[in-house]
């Protein structure tokens, strides 16, 4: 529409300036009194050739005066008439012509004379003014054609706009909300639109994507619902493979003792198989909260708890034992002990897991929060991966393709608890290794 404008303006403009041109030329033209004299040399020269053949006016056929004129006798009867006037006026017009009217009409007229008598009159039709209100005439045109071309155009735009431009406006605005997932809008059909058969198709597509969308939907739930039922059920034997590896270990280091028997190998092995069942239950805990997030099903119980359980929860999964702490101020903090547990337990994991150094824990106030760094001392990660890590199932570039496992759940999850009680997980690179912040609320 704008490129329609934008050309019917330019094509206004050049006209405009068409007529003002021929205004300016033409006005020129006209201003100049060279065709007053020429006439009146015209009417001096008819009038002595009317004189010299009057008793026969038909000689003045053989002249070739160029101008319209009439002659007429002393009671205004019509004596000749020049073959230019006969073409352009009626007889009655001319028998109408009178040096009174003449006068009044402008017209040039001088007196035949013959031995000082006055034999009749010579009246030029044409005083000049004649090209000058054709001038005006063609001017008056040119405006009026310009406004009806102003208004057609106008009434063509007016038209196109309502038919052509706002019914592609709204598909393409109906094909943007589509695109941003809006399924549940539809695209009106206006009467006599001529894109109505392409509206209707374009609406069909929507409620055939809406339709598409609540069965993709509905199988996700299901398939989320599976999963986070085969992982609640994979929970309890994992947990007997562990309490059955705790025994065994407890009974081959009781024979150790008691019986002297060297259980060194076994006791090993079966403290790899409580390690390993110790993973598997971290995966599974992970898949089964994130499963539960999606399905909007994941709960949160906080309550007031002493700060040691943070001391608590360090001990628990500081398994390789190269956890160095501060010590926990003393107050009460607001949280999900058991949630709290599980991230912390996976900062922990991932540090080990990546980093495989000792790791600092340490402890502050900020406002109405415990703010607890976890740092470890390893590669770190790099700057534009930072803010991705927490995303669910990513995995640094680095790790992605090594043969260290890991599902990129830890991080999302630890992120989505800590958020949901209230506090926060910051992640930074220090300059010797990685900083994971947890911003604890007060009670």
């Amino acid at each position: 529409m704008k490129s329609y404008v934008r050309g019917m303006i330019i094509f206004l403009v050049l006209y405009f300036a068409g007529i003002f041109i021929f205004v300016f030329i033409t006005g020129k033209a006209d201003s100049s009194s060279a065709k007053k004299e020429q006439l009146i040399l015209k009417l001096n020269d008819i009038t002595n050739k009317a004189s010299k053949n009057w008793n026969d006016l038909s000689q003045l056929d053989k002249e070739n005066f160029r101008v319209p004129f009439v002659i007429l006798g002393q009671e205004n009867e019509k004596l000749y008439v020049s073959p230019e006037l006969s073409e352009k006026m009626d007889s009655g017009g001319i028998n109408q012509l009178s040096p009174e009217k003449a006068i009044k009409q402008d017209y040039l007229y001088k007196y035949v004379l013959r031995d000082n008598e006055v034999l009749g009159y010579v009246i030029l039709t044409d005083n000049g003014n004649a090209l000058n209100a054709m001038r005006i005439r063609v001017i008056i045109a040119l405006f009026i054609s310009a406004l009806v071309l102003l208004t057609a155009a106008s009434l063509f735009g007016v038209y196109i706009k309502k038919s052509i431009i706002n019914p592609f406006n709204k598909m393409e605005e109906f094909a943007g909300k589509v695109a941003e997932g809006n399924l549940d809008e539809p695209l009106l059909m206006e009467k006599n639109n001529m894109f109505g058969v392409f509206t209707e198709s374009f609406d069909i597509m929507r409620e055939e994507l809406a339709a598409s969308r609540k069965r993709e939907i509905a199988l996700q739930k299901k398939e989320k619902e599976l999963v986070a039922s085969l992982s609640h059920d994979l929970k309890t034997p994992v947990t007997g493979i562990k309490l059955s590896a705790e025994l065994l270990k407890a009974k081959l280091e009781k024979e150790s003792v008691e019986a002297g028997a060297d259980n060194l190998d076994k006791i090993e092995k079966v403290d790899n198989i409580y390690k390993k069942a110790d993973q598997i239950d971290v995966l599974v805990t992970d898949l089964f909260t994130s499963t539960l997030e999606d399905l909007g099903e994941f709960k949160v119980n906080c309550q007031d708890e002493e700060s040691q359980v943070l001391a608590e929860i360090v001990r628990k999964y500081d398994d390789k034992e190269m956890v160095v702490s501060e010590p926990v101020p003393g107050m009460i903090i607001n949280i999900d002990a058991k949630r709290m547990s599980q991230v912390i337990g996976n900062v922990i994991s991932n540090s080990y897991k990546y980093a495989g150094t000792k790791i600092n824990i340490s402890y502050s106030l900020a406002d109405d929060f415990l703010e607890m760094k976890i740092k470890d001392f390893g590669p770190g990660i790099p700057d534009d991966e930072l803010q991705l890590v927490t995303n669910k199932f990513y995995r640094g570039k680095q790790w992605a393709d090594s043969n260290v496992e890991g599902s990129g759940l830890g991080l999302y999850i630890s992120k989505t608890l800590m958020i949901k009680m209230g506090g926060e997980l910051l992640i930074e690179n220090d300059h010797d290794g990685l900083c994971i912040t947890l911003l604890i609320p007060l009670s």
